[in-house]
């Protein structure tokens, strides 16, 4: 069997599917890296729910802006024509709808599209949700970026979250580093597998009722590096 995804393969895939066009929200951890990552002929508008539309791309060493910062205190850049605005705005605009797509992480997704993304027991921090009850809600579309499997090896594709949800139903698409899938009338649709993955091994790591797309292919990811 391939080896599965790394992190920045899976955030290249999620990467791939990210309209010309589009305004994007980018959660933290491996979100964010799928914006190194789309395409250079497409324009795309990335928003930082702390107040940016236009992030653009990590500034150079030695020109970095302490004060220039996206929700997860990372220093970013601002691109051509970047719109910045204080936090209510920046609500506003996601509880109104205006976001194509949000790509968030997860500890699990429901087959009804459930989703849980925080956890009220991490030590030391206490429950951290942030804006992504906001964005999971408001986004037209919402992408997971995950692995398809626990440290031990449990399911986070499951039938029913036992976290905490985040918001219900509203998961369209995951990407793991095992598969790509579907979320779609209560069950999860494999669009693409690594390659040497048999399906009866990716049903037996899905906790969830699982499916396989008639044009399910071989998943496909360059080398990349951390």
């Amino acid at each position: 069997m391939t080896a599965p995804l790394s992190r920045e393969q899976m955030a290249w895939r999620a990467a791939q599917d990210l309209a010309d066009g589009s305004y994007v929200n980018l959660g933290l951890g491996m979100p964010v890296l799928a914006a190194n990552y789309a395409p250079g002929e497409r324009e795309i508008f990335y928003h930082s729910e702390n107040g940016i539309l236009g992030v653009g791309p990590i500034p150079e060493p030695g020109y970095e802006d302490p004060e220039l910062v996206d929700a997860g205190s990372r220093m970013v850049t601002l691109r051509q024509g970047a719109a910045v605005f204080d936090s209510a705005a920046s609500f506003a605009m996601i509880r109104g709808g205006h976001l194509d797509i949000t790509i968030l992480g997860a500890y699990q997704v429901a087959a009804n599209g459930d989703v849980a993304n925080w956890d009220p027991l991490t030590p030391n921090k206490g429950p951290l949700i942030g804006g992504a009850m906001d964005l999971a809600k408001g986004a037209k579309a919402v992408h997971i970026i995950m692995r398809h499997n626990t440290k031990d090896g449990g399911a986070r594709l499951v039938t029913a979250c036992t976290y905490p949800l985040t918001a219900p139903g509203k998961v369209n698409r995951v990407y793991t580093d095992l598969a790509v899938l579907d979320v779609d009338a209560g069950r999860f649709i494999a669009r693409e597998i690594i390659p040497g993955l048999s399906r009866d091994e990716l049903e037996a790591r899905t906790d969830g009722p699982l499916i396989f797309a008639d044009d399910c292919c071989d998943l496909i990811a360059p080398e990349l590096s951390p």
